[in-house]
C-alpha cells in the first residue's frame, strides 16, 4: 500500500497543487511585483521601485488606520477570549441545559459579517438615537460598536474550543486537587489554564488573525466614518485601490505591509504561546 502511495501521489496531488497555485502562489508573487509598479491593469504595470512604499507612509490614513487596528486588536483579542474561556468554564460545570446555550452562543458565527453589520447598525444606532448621536458621531462609538460586534460573532466559536481544552483535562487530576484541598481559584490557575494551553493558543491565534483582517463588518457598521477615523487596515487597503483612480500601486503596497505586519505578529504569538505549552 505504502509503494502504491508513493507511485501515484504525484497524479493525485498534482490537480491541488496546479488549483493551489492558480489561486494563491502565483497572484501572491504577482501581488508583490506590482506593488513596486505603477499600474491600472497588470498588463500595463511600470516600475516605479519604492515610490508606491514611500507615498504609503506621507498619507495619514495608513498610519491612522494602523493605531486604530491595533488598539481593536487588543482590545477584542482579551474580551473575546476571556469572556469565550468564563462561558466555556461555566458550561463545563454539569450544569441543566448547557448544550442548550452552547447553541445558542455559537450561532452567532454561522452569520454572515456583512449582514452582521448591518443589523448591529440598527440595534446601535437606535439606542445611540436616543442620546442625540450615532455611530459615526465620534470615533470612539465606531470602535466600541466594532468591538461590541467582533465579541457577539467570536466569543461562541472561541468558547467551543476551550470547552473541548477543557474536557480534555484527565479528571483524575482534578480529583487530586480537590482531595488536596485546593480551592476552585486555585485549580482554576494551576491546572486548568496551563492545560488549556493548546485551546488558548488556537484561540489567540484565531481571534488576533480575525481582528485585523476584518473588514465587511467594518464596511457595513461604520464605512470608516467620520472622516476615515474608523477605517481598519483592510478597509483602508480597499478605498485605495479602488475608490482611487491611479493609487492601485499604492494600495498593492499597502496590502504587502499589512501582510508582513500580520504574518510577523502571528508567528510571536504562536512562538511565545507554543513555549507556555511546553512548560507546562
Amino acid at each position: 500500500m505504502q509503494k502504491g502511495l508513493k507511485k501515484y501521489f504525484g497524479i493525485f496531488a498534482l490537480p491541488t497543487l496546479i488549483a493551489f497555485s492558480i489561486a494563491f502562489i502565483v497572484p501572491f508573487i504577482m501581488g508583490i511585483y506590482l506593488s513596486f509598479t505603477k499600474f491600472t491593469t497588470v498588463t500595463n504595470a511600470k516600475f516605479v521601485g519604492l515610490e508606491n512604499y514611500k507615498k504609503v507612509f506621507a498619507t495619514p490614513e495608513f498610519t491612522n488606520a494602523l493605531i486604530f487596528t491595533t488598539k481593536f486588536v487588543i482590545v477584542s483579542v482579551i474580551t473575546v477570549n476571556v469572556f469565550a474561556f468564563a462561558l466555556a468554564y461555566l458550561l463545563t460545570r454539569k450544569l441543566k441545559g448547557t448544550n442548550f446555550f452552547r447553541t445558542i452562543f455559537f450561532m452567532p458565527n454561522l452569520i454572515g459579517g456583512i449582514v452582521l453589520g448591518y443589523i448591529w447598525l440598527i440595534i446601535l444606532n437606535g439606542i445611540l438615537n436616543y442620546f442625540g448621536v450615532n455611530l459615526t458621531y465620534d470615533p470612539k462609538y465606531g470602535f466600541w460598536g466594532l468591538v461590541i460586534l467582533l465579541n457577539w460573532q467570536q466569543i461562541g466559536y472561541m468558547m467551543i474550543i476551550y470547552i473541548a481544552g477543557i474536557q480534555n483535562i484527565p479528571n483524575d487530576i482534578m480529583e487530586s486537587a480537590k482531595i488536596d484541598g485546593a480551592s476552585k481559584w486555585m485549580t482554576l490557575r494551576k491546572i486548568t489554564i496551563p492545560l488549556v494551553m493548546p485551546s488558548i493558543t488556537i484561540c489567540l491565534f484565531l481571534t488576533m488573525s480575525n481582528a485585523f483582517k476584518l473588514f465587511d463588518q467594518n464596511l457595513a457598521l461604520t464605512d470608516g466614518a467620520p472622516g476615515g477615523k474608523t477605517a481598519m487596515l483592510a478597509l483602508d487597503i480597499y478605498k485605495t485601490f479602488y475608490n482611487k483612480v491611479g493609487s492601485e500601486g499604492v494600495g498593492q503596497a499597502k496590502a504587502v505591509i499589512f501582510f508582513i505586519i500580520v504574518a510577523a505578529i502571528m508567528l510571536l504569538q504562536l512562538s511565545i504561546t507554543r513555549k507556555k505549552e511546553v512548560e507546562n
